[in-house]
């Protein structure tokens, strides 16, 4: 959401995306309770002749939204008073989202993006700047950057906020994330919960797998790898003039499908619809802060040409290192959350959709799609260590079947005790 807003600022005469940071705390959070309401009339989840989002439900953003004004020239929220000419100057009026086409990322996203280690980096980070001077005197937009960030994400949310997803029954934001990502991937991060943080009420090890019962894909992996496997042999086959095309068209349409029947089966009703806005909104802040050298990228002298080298420069400063392949992560995490919210609008559900994938069409009209699945593969294989593009031994080019013996199962049960399935974004050394 805040990289949203931070793309509105650029397009704005005289602005510029590190503008964000200028706006107050109070502000940014009334902004989220704006973008969730423009929810309810954009046709921002897929196809709009649709009448279902796969939110998991029509009307969850209404459900969860604060109530309808009394008269129609009252705002039905309260106004966060952003105003693009200026965003250190507030409006009484309601930012008018609606007419943007506003759209929140995939969980996949802010799983990508955690995976990095830039939410623990900054944590420590914002901790050493606010009970010492371990670290350099900070710049005004320093200084700003470290109030809206204490006041937006380590600290209760401010009452009835759609942003506020902790109580007392899940009082640690990072347990809370950890649950949702382990409901609809059947992964872990690959770093554990830092032991300073970790406190009594926490639900002890791995509390975020506690009590989730059936509710985890846990064979979604498998199935998302497979997916990646079989586009790459497409990808690979996809001009032969002669000899055999090892790709089934249907068996990547089977795949998209059941990759869509997992993650509609964890949205049922619109559960995780209010968390999975919350947590990417919460990465993007991150995100944003290290897209370019922003004022306390500058003020902790990380300066660089990347995000992932500033997270690295950063990390440093404060005795901590990021994720060995945050480079890919980053790049990852918008890829992998546009292919998977197509694949939950259905977008590939039929053979002849699925090869758009990996076959060109007459005129390049899925050029950027082959481009787009092209890198997520490296992307993914890299930051893994999945050799999605490795053929079994003992395979000649060409011979090999797309298809396996056995078809994966639409659907893995979770296991009955609470055993990991492999933080395995950073497990395999490189």
């Amino acid at each position: 959401m805040f990289r949203n807003l931070a793309q509105l600022l650029a397009t704005t005469p005289g602005r510029d995306r590190n503008d964000v940071f200028l706006i107050h705390p109070i502000q940014l959070s009334r902004w989220l309770d704006e973008a969730w309401d423009a929810a309810r009339t954009i046709p921002a989840f897929g196809d709009p002749s649709k009448p279902e989002p796969f939110l998991g439900s029509t009307d969850v953003v209404e459900t969860l939204n604060l109530p309808k004004p009394a008269l129609a020239t009252t705002p039905d929220i309260v106004p966060s008073g952003v105003l693009l000419t200026n965003p250190d100057v507030y409006s009484d009026k309601v930012f008018q989202v609606q007419n943007i086409g506003l759209a929140w990322h995939h969980l996949s996203y802010a799983y990508v993006i955690e995976s990095t280690g830039v939410f623990e980096v900054m944590a420590e980070v914002l901790r050493r700047l606010l009970v010492g001077e371990t670290l350099d005197t900070l710049s005004a937009g320093g200084l700003r950057w470290v109030r809206a960030t204490e006041e937006l994400f380590f600290r209760d949310p401010p009452l009835f906020s759609i942003s506020g997803a902790v109580s007392e029954i899940r009082p640690d934001d990072r347990i809370n994330r950890r649950n949702c990502m382990w409901r609809m991937f059947g992964m872990d991060l690959p770093h554990p919960v830092p032991a300073r943080w970790v406190g009594p009420r926490d639900g002890g090890e791995q509390a975020w797998k506690s009590d989730t019962g059936s509710g985890v894909n846990t064979g979604f992996r498998e199935k998302w790898t497979e997916l990646l496997r079989q586009v790459w042999l497409g990808i690979e086959n996809a001009r032969n003039e002669s000899g055999p095309n090892a790709t089934d068209k249907e068996y990547v349409a089977f795949l998209c499908n059941a990759l869509k029947d997992m993650m509609n089966m964890r949205r049922r009703g619109g559960q995780l619809a209010r968390e999975e806005f919350v947590h990417v909104s919460t990465m993007s802040w991150f995100h944003l802060t290290l897209e370019s050298d922003t004022p306390i990228v500058v003020d902790l002298k990380a300066d660089a040409t990347n995000a992932a080298d500033r997270l690295a420069k950063i990390a440093q400063r404060v005795g901590m290192q990021p994720a060995a392949r945050s480079r890919e992560l980053f790049e990852l995490a918008d890829l992998m959350s546009a292919m998977l919210r197509a694949i939950e609008a259905g977008k590939f559900d039929t053979g002849e959709e699925a090869e758009t994938l990996f076959v060109p069409l007459a005129g390049g009209v899925n050029a950027q799609l082959l481009q787009d699945m092209n890198r997520i593969i490296d992307l993914w294989q890299s930051a893994t260590g999945d050799r999605v593009k490795d053929r079994p031994p003992g395979t000649v080019s060409g011979t090999l079947s797309a298809q396996p013996l056995r078809i994966p199962t639409p659907q893995t049960p979770a296991p009955a005790a609470a055993t990991s399935n492999g933080a395995r974004l950073s497990a395999k050394p490189s």
